[in-house]
């Protein structure tokens, strides 16, 4: 999975918000640290979505009540397509009779829905992975699975350097950007305070290809090693003994966020894009895969 980066600066956008339980939008303070333009906007969102929908309007009767935001812009809102102005979403809260401690912070997120985290302006980085970028720096906690190739976040600069070598870039300048940054992405995730919980099952396959040289592995294998000592990282090894295994469609990440109006995630990338799924039931599968790869894998630290 290509994984490109990670913030230069360790100062986000962060809004505290607790979710109110009859209409999961929030009542007495905000607290879902959010990153990034992309997931502020998916963010803002979904809460003015279901202010909308506990106030039983329909995005015609939003039109209807000439706040001079039409319906295919308050879809792009709704759907976290556009930068937000704050007159906007205090002129939705109004009308959706939300009060005033909600449309304050909701009006404060607005703000961050044009701030440009390092990712949102860098041009190395495709537009579909920005999101991305941007929920992991928002993920309290990261399950992951790759059979073929080390993720990016957990890989060495030597064997970052091997693997864009493989796909035979046209610019070596833009492949040792792209290198750099998925190096700066590592050292930001791995400094964050609280730490992220990174949970990751590799195949056999991706330690036993020969990426780069026998040296290169070496250090590789060394590093993924290093990490899982960490108290809040653990990386296993899925056995080629244990023959067909659930996780056999492919790579997939799944990113769980701490704040229940912020639904999890699962990802999953190609060559040329990205889906990102939400609903319950595609979420709820990937767990179940994941628990059962995890419980035929063993610590990296005991494979051999």
């Amino acid at each position: 999975m290509s994984n490109a980066g990670s913030p230069v600066d360790d100062a986000p956008l962060r809004v505290r918000w607790s979710a109110s339980p009859s209409t999961g939008v929030g009542k007495a303070e905000v607290r879902v640290p959010v990153t990034g333009q992309r997931v502020v906007r998916r963010a803002l969102g979904r809460r003015l979505t279901r202010l909308r929908t506990a106030s039983g309007m329909s995005r015609r009767d939003v039109v209807e009540a000439r706040l001079g935001i039409s319906e295919p812009t308050l879809h792009r809102i709704e759907t976290g397509k556009v930068p937000v102005t704050g007159a906007n979403v205090r002129a939705l809260c109004w009308l959706y009779g939300a009060d005033q401690s909600i449309t304050d912070a909701l009006a404060d997120l607005a703000l961050g829905t044009s701030q440009q985290e390092w990712w949102d302006a860098s041009p190395v980085i495709p537009e579909w992975f920005k999101l991305y970028v941007g929920l992991e720096a928002s993920a309290s906690r990261m399950f992951g699975y790759d059979g073929e190739v080390v993720p990016g976040e957990l890989q060495t600069p030597e064997y970052a350097r091997a693997v864009f070598g493989a796909e035979q870039p046209v610019d070596s300048e833009i492949a040792e950007r792209h290198i750099n940054l998925r190096m700066q992405r590592q050292r930001t995730l791995f400094a964050r305070n609280p730490p992220i919980r990174l949970v990751t099952v590799l195949g056999e396959g991706t330690l036993t290809r020969a990426v780069g040289s026998e040296q290169v592995m070496k250090g590789q294998i060394e590093h993924l090693r290093r990490l899982s000592q960490e108290d809040t990282v653990d990386i296993r090894v899925l056995p080629f003994s244990v023959g067909a295994h659930a996780a056999m469609a492919g790579a997939f990440r799944i990113l769980e966020f701490d704040d229940p109006a912020d639904p999890d995630v699962v990802y999953l990338e190609s060559h040329v894009g990205a889906l990102y799924l939400e609903e319950q039931v595609e979420v709820d599968e990937y767990r179940r895969i994941f628990d059962l790869i995890s419980k035929d894998s063993v610590p990296v630290g005991e494979f051999r």
